[in-house]
């Protein structure tokens, strides 16, 4: 096995950056829905991270960084009634459609990803 073999085994985590741009009079009531969203997200057994970042310099710009801990996670993610609540929700508020990103995980292993449990926010 080589070394580029070694750094795929047992990588299947799948990252998602998703990118958000809303309406600048939609700003606050957009992160207060996505929270909302987050939190809920990381009570789910095929989230590891559920991460909602703003750009610094363009505060109507957002991505979603989710990270699943298998394909099929994604796909049970947007049955839950709080994905839809969500979506729902924000979707009057997008300046533009969202667009998705998808990664493979390569560092840490997934193993070394926290599990959501430790999250208090």
């Amino acid at each position: 096995m080589g070394q580029r073999d070694i750094l795929r085994v047992g990588a299947a985590m799948l990252v998602v950056h998703v990118h958000i741009q809303v309406k600048a009079e939609a700003v606050e009531s957009f992160k207060l829905a996505t929270l909302d969203n987050a939190r809920a997200s990381l009570l789910e057994p095929g989230i590891a991270r559920f991460d909602l970042i703003q750009k610094l310099d363009d505060p109507t710009s957002f991505v979603l960084v989710e990270v699943y801990k298998d394909e099929q996670a994604p796909a049970r993610h947007k049955e839950t009634r709080h994905y839809a609540v969500w979506r729902d929700t924000v979707e009057p508020w997008m300046a533009a459609p969202r667009s998705s990103v998808k990664y493979a995980n390569v560092f840490p292993s997934d193993s070394g990803w926290p599990t959501p449990a430790g999250f208090h926010g």
